[in-house]
């Protein structure tokens, strides 16, 4: 790696900051609620799973007694 005096690391830092393309309000948001309901859907999805399974266990043990 190359020696880099501070200010000029703090300049390149600057430069890369520029590139960046951050993302606006409407796509957080978007985004932020895309997140929400796909961790309800695969919430619901193993609540459903958890369910089905428990029965069939419980179904299965009480066939032994």
């Amino acid at each position: 790696m190359a020696n880099v005096s501070p200010a000029q690391f703090v300049r390149q830092v600057r430069q890369e900051i520029s590139r960046i393309s951050w993302a606006n309000r409407r796509d957080t948001g978007l985004a932020t609620l895309t997140v929400f309901i796909m961790a309800t859907i695969a919430a619901i999805f193993f609540l459903l799973v958890d369910f089905v399974l428990s029965n069939v266990v419980q179904f299965i043990l009480g066939l032994g007694a």
